[in-house]
């Protein structure tokens, strides 16, 4: 299954799961772009988004306002929806409204192929640019040889002494057994997690994997109004 997480609030950009991709809300635009893949419901705090889902025939749950991420809302989801322990989840942000439907089968196909019990959550990462690396908006990932993620950040990491180049960009989403999601959600919150405001952090700081998916995608989260007038010229 399929969960958007749809928190109406932005400090950055106010209403942004509505703001209009292309005629259709943000929320629906993301929806619409994986509803082959498995079933789709999305998770909000916000009536307006609940009545926005009906219109566009996608299902909407109300979860709590005081979730500190949107992985917290998924999970409330899913545990009122009564998914078996081993239901794939797939946590896609609703400001993801031009990712690839390939990419989160990707994610899927990685979460059914795991046995370790120490890896929690699977997600997905890209090559990226200088102009990418260079801004806080687009989060940075390091990987070990595994293909696990040793840290992620908003700053530019590793620092390249030799000018190299070689950075990855993290895209925020995350794939679950559900048994592990309602792990990941017990997790004491970590101190980076705050620090960075990057929820996936959690799991690092107290000692858990994830497992990250190389994917070629042209899509990047929405969290400013600048980059959704980026969006829309790259993808024109």
């Amino acid at each position: 299954m399929v969960i958007i997480p749809a928190r109406l609030a932005s400090n950055r950009f106010p209403n942004k799961v509505l703001a209009s991709i292309n005629g259709l809300p943000m929320v629906i635009a993301t929806a619409k772009r994986v509803q082959n893949l498995d079933e789709v419901v999305i998770a909000t705090d916000s009536n307006e988004v609940v009545e926005v889902a009906k219109r566009y025939n996608f299902r909407a749950v109300m979860t709590s306002k005081n979730h500190n991420s949107g992985t917290d809302r998924v999970n409330e989801a899913v545990n009122n929806l009564n998914l078996p322990p081993d239901e794939i989840i797939i946590n896609l942000q609703a400001d993801e409204p031009f990712i690839e439907a390939e990419v989160v089968k990707a994610l899927i196909d990685r979460v059914k192929s795991i046995k370790e019990r120490d890896i929690i959550m699977v997600s997905c990462y890209k090559k990226i640019d200088n102009s990418f690396a260079n801004d806080p908006n687009h989060v940075k990932v390091v990987i070990d040889k595994f293909e696990n993620a040793i840290y992620f950040s908003r700053s530019k990491i590793p620092y390249d002494r030799e000018k190299h180049s070689n950075y990855f960009g993290h895209i925020g989403i995350y794939g679950f057994r559900k048994e592990n999601l309602n792990l990941f959600c017990k997790l004491p919150l970590a101190p980076i997690e705050d620090i960075e405001k990057l929820e996936q952090l959690r799991a690092i700081y107290n000692g858990k994997k994830i497992s990250m998916v190389r994917v070629e995608s042209r899509s990047f989260g929405i969290d400013t109004e600048e980059d959704l007038k980026l969006a829309l010229e790259l993808l024109k």
